[in-house]
C-alpha cells in the first residue's frame, strides 16, 4: 500500500516536530503556509513541497483562492488528508476537506474546537458543567442574564486562541458601554461569569474517538493574568493519581466524546471554583498547546506531542495500528517571560533540574524543570518567579481589540 500524502496548513511558523514525525513515517508531507512566512526556518528535509498563500490581513486567507490552488496542485499531487497545525487554521483546513471531500474533522465539528459559544452549548447539553454564558445577539437574552446572573462577568470573543480580547465587567451599565464599543463585531463575542479560580489545561492525544494519553497541570498565573496584568506565565503538572488529576482525566475524555474528537491532538481547559471546588469547562481545540507547553509534556512523559500527533495522523490514513511510545511520570513545570534584555542572559539559573532553556526567542526568557518530587518544581517555579521579575521582566499591553 503506498503512503499516504499529507498537506499540512500553518499560518504561523511552527509544528517543525510535526513536520518530521510525519515524513519519518514514510508519508508524503507538503507544507502550505503564509508568503510572510517564507524565510522561516523550516523542516524543509521533512518537505516534498512548500506553497505559500498571501494574508488579506493577519491570519486571513481568501479561500476561495487557496481552493483554486490547491485544485490546481491536486491535478499532479494527490492529497488523501489534510492537518491544520494551529487554531486559526482549524476552519480552513475544515473548509479545504468539505471542498474536497477529503475525510476528517468537517466545518460543523470543526466548530465544537474553534467557536467558544458553540463549546459552551455543546458541552452543557451533555451535562458537562460551565460557567453561566449569553450569546450577544438578542437585546432581551442579555438583560435577563445581567438579572439573574450574578457579576462580575467576562467578554470573551468566540473565535480567538488566547486571553487577547476579554475584558471583565462588573455592571450592567458597563456591560452595554463595552458592547457599543463592538458595534457591529458583537455576534462575535459571548458573556460569561466570571468566578476566582485556578485555571488547568490537559494535553492529550485521542484514537479511535478515546483518549489514549493526557497529561494534567495546573496554570500557577493564569493566561488572562498574564495578558491584562503583565505577569510571569507559569504552569506545573498536577499530582499525579490526586482527586484533581483523575477529574480532569474524566472530563477531558467526556468533552473529547461529546465533541466528536476521533484523532488528533488537543489542548484543554478548565477552571476550579475557589468556593466549592467543582471544575467547569471554559474551552478546548484540536492541536497542541502553545506557549511551550508540549515541551513541558515531553519533559514529564517523554512524549513529543507534536511528533506523536503525525504519526497519529499517518496510522489513522494508511489504516494501521498506532503504537505509543512508553509514557514516563515525572514531574515538570514552565516559566515564561517577557524580558527587557533582546537577549537575556540565563546563566544564573544552575540547577540540576532544569530540563529546558528558551534561546531561540528574543525578549523572552524561558525554562522548563523537571523532578520525581511536585514540591521541588513549585519550590523552583516560585523561587524562578522572583528572581525574573526583578532582574529581567518587562510587560506589554494586551491589544485591545482581538483580530476577528
Amino acid at each position: 500500500m503506498n503512503k499516504p500524502s499529507f498537506l499540512c496548513i500553518a499560518s504561523y511558523f511552527k509544528g517543525n516536530d510535526f513536520l518530521r514525525g510525519m515524513k519519518s513515517t514514510g508519508a508524503t508531507v507538503y507544507l502550505v503556509t503564509s508568503k510572510k512566512h517564507e524565510n522561516k526556518a523550516w523542516a524543509l528535509d521533512a518537505l516534498d513541497d512548500i506553497f505559500y498563500v498571501q494574508e488579506d490581513a493577519e491570519n486571513n486567507w481568501n479561500m476561495e483562492d487557496t481552493a483554486a490552488g490547491l485544485a490546481w496542485l491536486m491535478r499532479k499531487k494527490k492529497i488523501d488528508r489534510i492537518v491544520a497545525l494551529d487554531d486559526f487554521d482549524v476552519e480552513k483546513g475544515a473548509y479545504l476537506r468539505e471542498h474536497f471531500r477529503i475525510s476528517g474533522m468537517g466545518q460543523t465539528t470543526a466548530r465544537h474546537f474553534r467557536d467558544k459559544l458553540t463549546m459552551r452549548i455543546k458541552a452543557r447539553d451533555a451535562g458537562i458543567p460551565v460557567p453561566s454564558f449569553s450569546d450577544l445577539f438578542h437585546d432581551a437574552d442579555i438583560n435577563h442574564f445581567t438579572k439573574t446572573v450574578a457579576a462580575p462577568w467576562i467578554i470573551k470573543p468566540r473565535g480567538q486562541a488566547s486571553a487577547t480580547g476579554m475584558k471583565k465587567i462588573n455592571t450592567a451599565e458597563e456591560l452595554w458601554a463595552h458592547l457599543e464599543t463592538l458595534g457591529a463585531e458583537r455576534h462575535h463575542f459571548l458573556v460569561e461569569q466570571f468566578k476566582p479560580g485556578d485555571v488547568y489545561h490537559v494535553d492529550a492525544l485521542s484514537e479511535g474517538g478515546k483518549v489514549i494519553f493526557a497529561r494534567a497541570s495546573q496554570y500557577l498565573a493564569t493566561p488572562f493574568e498574564v495578558a491584562h496584568g503583565g505577569g510571569i506565565f507559569r504552569s506545573a503538572v498536577v499530582t499525579f493519581g490526586s482527586a484533581d488529576d483523575k477529574k480532569l482525566q474524566k472530563l477531558t475524555a467526556d468533552v473529547m466524546a461529546s465533541f466528536g474528537m476521533q484523532y488528533s491532538a488537543s489542548h484543554t481547559e478548565f477552571i476550579k471554583n475557589r468556593e466549592t471546588g467543582e471544575f467547569y469547562f471554559l474551552e478546548t481545540s484540536c492541536r497542541v498547546g502553545g506557549a511551550h507547553l508540549a515541551e513541558m509534556v515531553e519533559c514529564s512523559s517523554g512524549l513529543n506531542l507534536w511528533f506523536e500527533w503525525a504519526r497519529l495522523e499517518a496510522a489513522v490514513a494508511a489504516g494501521e495500528p498506532y503504537k505509543m511510545p512508553r509514557v514516563r511520570n515525572d514531574y515538570a513545570g514552565i516559566l515564561v517571560s517577557l524580558t527587557r534584555q533582546q537577549w537575556p542572559d540565563t546563566s544564573q539559573f544552575k540547577d540540576p533540574e532544569i530540563a529546558w532553556r528558551m534561546i531561540e526567542n528574543e525578549y523572552h526568557v524561558g525554562l522548563i524543570v523537571q523532578s520525581t518530587k511536585r514540591p521541588r518544581i513549585i519550590e523552583l517555579l516560585d523561587n524562578y518567579a522572583e528572581r525574573v521579575q526583578r532582574d529581567y521582566h518587562a510587560s506589554a499591553p494586551a491589544p485591545k481589540k482581538p483580530n476577528l
